[in-house]
């Protein structure tokens, strides 16, 4: 490997890939970032920057800004299927967890701008495109896109995500690897017709729930829904189709959800997936390593992806550093510190949220690991 400037291939432009195009930039990397999208993709889940992490967000520059764009929340109501209020909570939110804690939660859309912003980032990008095919040798790896001409590159990464086209050509099917929780999940943005004041609506029954919140000082409605389904094919597929999926499944709810699945069906900023876990073998494969939820997503419903996305970039950066680019020794240690750290991520989402000792468990799962 040319020690002078090495280079890299991050596939995914979420925060993962965001974050260790900066990181390793820094280090004097050539960073190219590859995103299947025409563009940065907006909208989504609030996500929560926790524990070491923040400590990761302040090695980079970017606490400072996540401070002054954190969402302002002061309870949320439980509701039924009217809409009518059955209870209230001002210590603690579904979206949120503890209000009164250190940890920052933000819009996605804002931690993606601080990480992109910058001199710090300063890559190479490439939009509406993929990677198709890996070729490694003894000296780098011949990538191919479906639709860029092929490029080499001295290391890939692997940060795109849960349907990883990364992983695809670097490990084989996916499904071996992507373990289906039962549920999908979808995420869009409409007016605050609800009136809500930094406060969040959940409703939320045995197969379908719904949280709502309200963003950018309150003049918009972000709306989270859920709903228990086996898998389904991606195959045809299409954003309409998931659309008028999530309306039939929230049928019949009365209240607010009427009026939002209409919200729905006219949003550009559409988001759905499904609640999944990713569990790797080994998180490389020669000059290939996978990142986030690429190699070791969560589910969202740990609200540790983002932390987990920082924190991994953060370590895998550092053992190239310490390792003198020595890329396997790297990812090797990589990996044996990041897989203790996952498992237990993993492991909480399996958890009552309502048993008392929720939280002892999601304090200490958040901070199991030394940075």
């Amino acid at each position: 490997m040319d020690t002078s400037s090495p280079s890299v291939l991050i596939a995914g432009m979420g925060v993962a890939g965001l974050a260790i195009a900066r990181l390793l930039r820094k280090d004097g990397w050539q960073t190219t970032v590859v995103e299947r999208a025409a563009s940065p993709r907006m909208g989504g889940q609030p996500v929560d920057v926790r524990g070491p992490a923040l400590d990761v967000a302040d090695q980079m520059g970017i606490l400072g800004g996540l401070r002054a764009v954190r969402t302002r929340v002061r309870g949320m109501s439980v509701v039924d299927s009217n809409g009518v209020e059955l209870e209230r909570n001002t210590d603690w939110t579904l979206g949120t967890g503890a209000l009164e804690s250190p940890d920052i939660e933000v819009l996605r859309d804002d931690i993606m701008l601080l990480l992109r912003g910058g001199d710090g980032y300063n890559s190479e990008e490439i939009f509406g495109d993929s990677v198709t095919g890996l070729e490694q040798d003894t000296n780098g790896v011949e990538v191919s896109f479906e639709k860029s001409s092929s490029r080499r590159f001295d290391l890939v990464i692997g940060a795109d995500g849960l349907h990883s086209k990364v992983r695809l050509a670097a490990f084989g099917d996916n499904r071996r690897y992507v373990r289906h929780m039962g549920q999908y999940l979808a995420v869009f943005t409409c007016p605050n017709f609800m009136g809500l004041d930094h406060w969040q609506n959940w409703y939320r029954s045995e197969d379908s729930n719904y949280l709502a919140f309200p963003v950018r000082d309150n003049s918009a409605l972000r709306a989270g829904i859920w709903f228990n389904s086996d898998e389904i094919s991606r195959d045809g597929f299409s954003a309409e189709d998931q659309k008028h999926l999530t309306a039939n499944r929230m049928a019949g709810i009365g209240g607010h959800v009427p009026r939002l699945m209409q919200e729905m069906l006219q949003a550009d900023d559409f988001y759905f997936s499904p609640i999944a876990q990713v569990h790797m073998d080994n998180y490389s494969n020669g000059r290939v390593v996978l990142l986030g939820d690429a190699c070791y997503c969560a589910s969202p419903f740990s609200g540790q992806g983002t932390s987990l996305a920082l924190i991994g970039a953060h370590i895998l950066a550092s053992e190239l550093r310490a390792k003198e680019r020595d890329f396997g020794e790297a990812f090797r240690s990589y990996e044996s510190r990041m897989r203790p750290f996952v498992k237990i991520n993993q492991e909480i989402v399996g958890l009552d949220r309502a048993d008392p000792g929720y939280l002892e468990a999601f304090n200490k799962a958040k901070s199991a690991i030394v940075i």
